[in-house]
């Protein structure tokens, strides 16, 4: 099995784990982590309960606790992408003619990514605490189906406003609570959403810019080397035109590496792209991520087919109970609202 066949196969496992993850991440129980709990039932007879305990404790540290572990991995993803690009691509597009400016424009799109990363850590996404809480529930008003008025939050001890959420990762509840995000180390909310959106759009252009220039100075290495119209001999003695395969192993022979960055950044560029395209919905339509999952169902969790209690039916789950028109709600992720600005219905 040569080497692009393998790459190929790897392609096409990444992509049906991102695609069973896409269509099951609102599910309790997915096939993926089915069949994970019934290998673990299987084979945790036979390891030693020191290791159980060790993995527990490294699993529930990495995912339900705040480190800094996925920034240390963003910013080493960054730095070799970037490496890479400065030690081999720059170089090699100056020698085939590509402006300065285009090859300057990365560094730009680097700079306010970082800040808008800076951004995304380091702003509160807005803690309800003891001095706000009470004027943040005039904020929103509840929908009586996923919001209830007169919860409490059984960790915070606080009446809970309409959209807020308890983050057991940051242990604070968080105002118009969007998800707690572990490559920026922060819960997503009302203060800083628009930084989030940003910081997504950033980094989609930024690999998208340097993927072109990539698969630009690659393109001109194939065309000043004239494999188009190479030519070479099969395993049978016969001469046979070099095809798109010869030409990308070629590729894959000669610029190893940055081949494999270009398949890297395309690949992020999809997969941060469609989660750009599904946060900017659900901000077109005023939703959270959090409230968009619960009410995917046909029926919420406080519906109950043989209680007296029922949901307004004026909540749609394409538009939401929060809807205010496109330009309103884009607005209220760019500039939050404030406990006199009640929202309007």
């Amino acid at each position: 099995m040569d080497f692009l066949t393998l790459f190929g196969i790897y392609v096409a496992v990444v992509l049906t784990c991102i695609a069973l993850v896409c269509k099951y991440s609102g599910h309790q129980q997915t096939p993926l982590g089915l069949l994970l709990n019934k290998f673990t039932g299987i084979v945790s007879p036979w390891i030693p309960q020191c290791i159980q305990s060790f993995c527990y404790r490294f699993m529930h540290r990495l995912f339900h606790q705040r480190n800094n572990l996925f920034l240390f991995l963003h910013l080493l993803l960054e730095v070799v992408v970037y490496g890479e690009f400065s030690y081999e691509v720059f170089g090699f597009c100056l020698d085939m003619g590509t402006s300065s400016i285009s090859l300057c424009i990365p560094y730009v799109l680097l700079a306010v990514k970082s800040y808008l990363f800076y951004l995304c850590c380091s702003r509160d996404p807005g803690t309800l605490t003891k001095a706000n809480h009470t004027a943040q529930l005039k904020v929103y008003q509840y929908d009586e189906k996923l919001f209830h008025q007169g919860v409490r939050c059984s960790t915070c001890q606080l009446l809970k406003p309409a959209r807020s959420k308890h983050c057991r990762v940051c242990n604070r509840c968080v105002q118009r609570f969007d998800h707690h995000c572990v490559w920026v180390n922060n819960c997503i909310g009302a203060q800083n959403t628009r930084f989030f959106l940003l910081y997504l759009l950033s980094v989609c252009a930024m690999a998208a810019d340097v993927a072109v220039l990539t698969a630009d100075m690659l393109l001109k290495a194939v065309l000043q080397t004239g494999l188009l119209h190479a030519h070479y001999i099969d395993e049978q003695g016969e001469q046979q035109l070099a095809g798109p395969i010869f030409i990308i192993q070629h590729l894959f022979l000669t610029f190893p590496r940055i081949v494999f960055m270009l398949g890297f950044l395309v690949f992020v560029f999809f997969l941060l792209a469609g989660y750009f395209m599904f946060h900017m919905y659900l901000a077109l339509i005023n939703q959270t991520s959090n409230e968009w999952f619960k009410g995917k169902g046909p029926n919420c969790q406080h519906c109950h087919p043989y209680s007296a209690h029922n949901c307004r039916t004026s909540y749609n789950p394409f538009r939401g109970f929060y809807y205010r028109g496109i330009l309103k709600n884009l607005g209220e992720i760019f500039w939050p609202l404030c406990p006199a600005q009640k929202k309007e219905n």
